[in-house]
């Protein structure tokens, strides 16, 4: 019997370096808002997907007029977004059964294809995670800004054929990923996968992690310079 699916979708941030008053995740990408493209990417690709949207709750009545005005009439459960994203994320996690698989994507990812998604949850199927990431391409340092100026800290880095950039949807066993979202707080919490990884790492569980390639043009839509690019996409398509 297949197991039951979720997407919380995280869509709680003000999108402050985006400029402008609107949130990211409601200004509009080809017609369309960010956050319902984000969303109706896993209602192609997932049948049968339970759907846990995390917003602030002063965006909330701005989202359900959204949804009436461009008819999407799924049904979602919205949840009360944190002080971070981790505690966001925590918050939608008490609606999952533990039995569940269950994806959590960034609201701002709107590119993402439904294949991948589609393939995230079938290999979570025999995976405790999976992940999706990428290889660094870029030449990186460690530089101390100050302004527009930098100047090298003299810390080693790794090599770069080790450094990978990892992309949301990450998708879990929900009991695992439930445990170890009742770890304390961590500022090193950027994502789901630290998180998982930091609880593996103190408990000793024996738990299957993967990392998969994910898609360059699975962007997060962060400044103005990634709407225009995401336009582009659109457009090419």
């Amino acid at each position: 019997m297949e197991r039951p699916r979720y997407l919380v979708i995280v869509a709680a941030g003000s999108g402050s370096r985006m400029g402008g008053e609107m949130p990211k995740q409601f200004l509009t990408l080809g017609g369309r808002a960010v956050l319902q493209r984000s969303i109706d990417i896993f209602r192609k690709a997932v049948g049968g997907v339970r759907i846990l949207t995390v917003l602030a709750p002063s965006w909330q009545a701005y989202w359900r007029d959204l949804c009436m005005q461009h008819r999407c009439y799924y049904p979602q459960t919205l949840v009360d977004g944190g002080l971070t994203r981790f505690h966001s994320v925590r918050n939608a996690l008490a609606l999952v059964p533990d039995e569940a698989i269950v994806a959590i994507h960034d609201g701002a990812r709107p590119l993402l294809s439904p294949e991948l998604a589609g393939r995230l949850f079938q290999e979570a199927e025999t995976a405790d995670g999976v992940i999706p990431c990428l290889p660094v391409t870029d030449t990186l340092r460690c530089l101390d800004m100050e302004g527009e100026t930098g100047y090298g800290s003299g810390r080693p880095l790794p090599p770069r054929s080790e450094i990978y950039a990892v992309q949301t949807p990450q998708v879990f066993d929900a009991a695992l990923l439930k445990e170890a979202y009742t770890l304390p707080f961590e500022p090193e919490f950027t994502d789901d996968a630290s998180v998982v990884e930091k609880y593996v790492r103190q408990t000793g569980a024996e738990k299957r992690i993967v990392y998969v390639p994910g898609e360059r043009i699975n962007i997060k839509l962060t400044t103005p310079d990634d709407l225009r690019l995401a336009e582009a996409i659109l457009a090419s398509r």
